[in-house]
């Protein structure tokens, strides 16, 4: 049925939906590595919660194009996904990132704790450092 479909899109529809879904897999892809290769659970976790929303964003979109022009009317479910991923993916990453540092997991040695630093700097502070 795909096929009967992607017969009738217009060039112009056919090039804006391949665009987009080619971006959101290149984002997707790259949300993908950094969890691979980041070295610790912070830096794991903002690389897919950022580039992966956005990279399923274009695909979403493209899809929406896609299928608009080629049934000629819009479907409301693919707003509800795009909201469903933009609603559920800050919220869990924000959750594992607090639970991360409940639990003071291991950060990379290059990390920063600002929670620490601005403590330090309090007591220099009082300490006339």
């Amino acid at each position: 049925m795909i096929s009967n479909l992607s017969m009738q899109l217009p060039q112009w529809a056919d090039w804006l939906a391949s665009f987009f879904i080619c971006l959101g897999a290149l984002f997707a892809f790259i949300g993908s590595l950094g969890l691979a290769i980041l070295p610790d659970f912070l830096t794991r976790l903002h690389a897919p919660t950022k580039n992966t929303t956005v990279g399923l964003g274009g695909v979403v979109l493209g899809s929406i194009i896609f299928f608009s022009v080629a049934e000629g009317a819009f479907r409301i479910h693919f707003i509800l996904i795009a909201l469903f991923l933009l609603l559920t993916a800050p919220i869990s990453a924000h959750l594992l990132a607090k639970a991360a540092l409940h639990l003071d997991l291991p950060r990379y040695k290059k990390t920063t704790d600002y929670r620490t630093q601005s403590y330090n700097d309090e007591l220099d502070k009082k300490n006339g450092a």
